[in-house]
């Protein structure tokens, strides 16, 4: 029996499941017993599986399904190995798995395996990026015909204010916070400081740094899914959605990185508060990619109500020091702990896409020994700046042509995700907000 299994006798269950295009979950139950079979030779499921839309139907036309026979992929595990699933009543192990090809292959419409693709071109080049992400997500009753923020566990009673960096906030839901942690524990996602945010019911837990991309995008793909499941477990729901609420901030997923180098050294860090030319080469590659890749920072039909000039959400396409109206920022702190700080994307993105495009695009910039423009100062919001797409429809066609885009992601990842949405943008023109809010509060 597998090692993890035989230190955990408890386990009743096994789910094994990778991340579609949105970051949904895809995957089977299996049985204990069988979880060795699984552990070594894989499982099978259909390629079009990673590429549903947010409903879980095919896509149509898809080359992934009638062209081709709707084939198999052969999905093994990946290097995370179990993980629990503390949100759950039956015991139950997690497997996570990613999908390859018959031969071996790595299927590159695999949103893991595009990640993976990103970090071998570091490592090509003897650099390691140190990822750490920052996950916003709101606290929410849903059980009405509206939307609100859930009644505190100690007194009974619902605070209808934003409560920025509030204590009390978070005491009002300790013990689900307590039990989140836990789990955290336990399922090696490294959760730091957690915070109450300026929306209703809003909270941010970073995760530490790490120089893995892998993981940290793992980390941040279980964190969801724990957060949700644990937040039902406890009677409420929790969603990474963008813009739950009109009137209050929407959710961001803010990533910091820097880049090591062969010796270990941080490749921004050249003793000043400026950092390095390569720093400003990554910043470049970030700026120029962002049109193209504003589709992987944004990619729903609600995620478009969080670019608001003013709430917290950058929409403006420039860099700065210590600024946060700005898409990229550069935080003060020690030089060797130099690095860059990416705003746009929202707590609705599926995490492999997002540390790749980020990654990806600052690769870009290196390669390119890419000249930024002077950093901003003062409001960027306030500044006549160069724009990110302002609707689905225009991102969708920003990242389908973007020759940025393209030196990133593999032609067919990119063709997967430019039907899904098209396809997606079309079902949700017919649906009231109401009903947009309904399918996203749970799935992303």
């Amino acid at each position: 029996m597998h090692d993890w299994l035989v230190e955990n006798p408890e386990i009743r269950a096994i789910r094994v499941a990778a991340a579609d295009l949105n970051g949904v979950a895809r995957g089977k139950r299996v049985p204990v017993r069988f979880a060795d079979k699984v552990s070594v030779e894989g499982t099978r499921f259909p390629m079009s599986v990673l590429n549903l839309d947010i409903w879980g139907e095919d896509i149509e036309d898809s080359p992934l399904v009638m062209e081709s026979g709707d084939r198999d992929g052969i999905l093994h595990p990946t290097e995370r190995g179990f993980v629990p699933m503390p949100w759950l009543d039956t015991p139950t192990g997690l497997l996570p798995i990613w999908m390859s090809h018959e031969d071996g292959r790595p299927y590159m419409g695999d949103p893991r395996h595009a990640l993976a693709a990103v970090e071998k071109r570091f490592k090509d080049k003897g650099l390691t990026p140190v990822v750490a992400v920052e996950l916003e997500f709101f606290l929410i009753d849903d059980a009405g015909a509206r939307l609100r923020v859930p009644p505190s566990p100690r007194s009974g009673k619902r605070r209808v204010a934003g409560e920025i960096l509030s204590l009390r906030a978070l005491d009002q839901f300790d013990g689900f916070f307590t039990e989140l942690y836990d789990a955290c524990e336990a399922m090696d996602i490294p959760a730091d400081t957690a915070i109450s945010e300026a929306g209703l019911g809003q909270f941010e837990i970073n995760l530490m740094h790490q120089g893995d991309a892998l993981k940290a995008a793992d980390d941040a793909w279980l964190f969801k899914m724990l957060v949700k499941g644990m937040a039902r477990k406890h009677g409420f729901a929790a969603s990474f959605m963008a813009k739950p609420y009109e009137d209050y901030a929407g959710s961001g997923l803010h990533m910091h990185f820097s880049v090591l180098d062969a010796e270990g050294r941080n490749v921004f860090d050249n003793g000043t508060d400026q950092g390095s030319d390569m720093l400003r080469h990554a910043v470049q590659g970030c700026l120029q990619a962002m049109p193209g890749s504003t589709l992987i920072f944004a990619p729903h039909a609600n995620s478009y109500a969080r670019f608001v000039p003013g709430a917290h959400a950058p929409t403006g396409i420039a860099w700065a020091y210590e600024n946060r109206t700005a898409a990229i920022r550069v935080p003060s702190g020690p030089p060797a702990a130099r690095r860059i700080e990416h705003r746009l994307a929202g707590g609705d993105v599926n995490p492999y896409l997002s540390i790749a495009a980020v990654l990806g695009a600052a690769l870009n910039g290196i390669e390119d020994a890419a000249e930024p423009p002077a950093p901003i100062t003062g409001n960027a919001y306030a500044q006549d700046l160069p724009q990110v797409p302002g609707t689905w429809e225009a991102a969708i066609d920003a990242f389908e042509t973007s020759t940025q885009t393209a030196r990133i992601f593999d032609a067919e990842l990119i063709r997967n995700m430019v039907m899904t949405k098209r396809q997606e943008a079309r079902e949700m023109a017919e649906l009231s907000t109401d009903e947009q809010t309904e399918i996203y509060l749970d799935t992303v």
